[in-house]
């Protein structure tokens, strides 16, 4: 395999990762952010499997495999569950408008660029191209949960961020295999807790809207 190959796919299913978080962030429908989240885990998958086979590191593909079942068909499968069980089949509030987000998100870039290439200069440049796109995904997910009240698109959000960081992971040589699991391990945890804080916020509020909690907060602090 000619380096000018393994570099133009990796580089390619890297930039499909960031092109998917774009469709996340430009979603306003909770079942269509489900399904472009299975999509990036899918292509996350097909990117670290192609990274172990550049790498000639056959651990990754345990990390590809668990990116695929667990994150692509498993946890969207789960939160499409909980989406019909709660009856939650609507537009999302955004704290701010879908335009000014893109162009948010289109500066981050443009800032992981900055930051990453200039600093990793002599790297191979398939991890300095990796690690630039990786640090956007990064950020694109934390920006998705700073700017959705829904409690089931800020999940996604999370996931879309730890998605994020096991590119940057594989891309540098990738981690340990027992890292790796526990980095899984921990995120099915979250999304367990997740789970129950989703239907906690339903049966009390009987809404996902986080910023009930807010006017919650502040009618207890005005009857105090």
């Amino acid at each position: 395999m000619t380096t000018t190959l393994a570099f133009d796919v990796g580089h390619l299913l890297a930039g499909g990762m960031l092109v998917l978080s774009f469709l996340l962030l430009y979603q306003d429908r909770i079942l269509a952010t489900l399904n472009v989240f299975a999509l990036q885990a899918i292509v996350l998958a097909a990117a670290v499997a192609w990274q172990a086979h550049a790498q000639g590191a056959p651990h990754l593909y345990v990390t590809a495999a668990v990116a695929l079942s667990v994150k692509g068909f498993i946890i969207p499968t789960a939160l499409h569950r909980i989406v019909r069980r709660l009856g939650i089949h609507r537009e999302i509030e955004q704290v701010i408008g879908a335009g000014p987000v893109m162009l948010l998100g289109l500066a981050i870039v443009a800032l992981s660029i900055m930051l990453v290439l200039p600093r990793v200069e002599g790297v191979d440049p398939l991890a300095r191209e990796d690690l630039a796109f990786a640090l956007a995904v990064i950020l694109l997910g934390l920006l998705m949960m700073i700017t959705r009240r829904n409690a089931v698109t800020q999940i996604v959000g999370f996931m879309s961020l730890e998605n994020g960081l096991i590119l940057a992971a594989t891309g540098a040589k990738g981690m340990p295999l027992v890292v790796e699991f526990s980095v899984a391990f921990s995120i099915l945890i979250a999304f367990i807790v997740f789970g129950v804080f989703v239907f906690r916020i339903r049966e009390r509020f009987d809404t996902v809207d986080v910023s009930a909690l807010d006017r919650f907060r502040g009618e207890r602090g005005d009857a105090v």
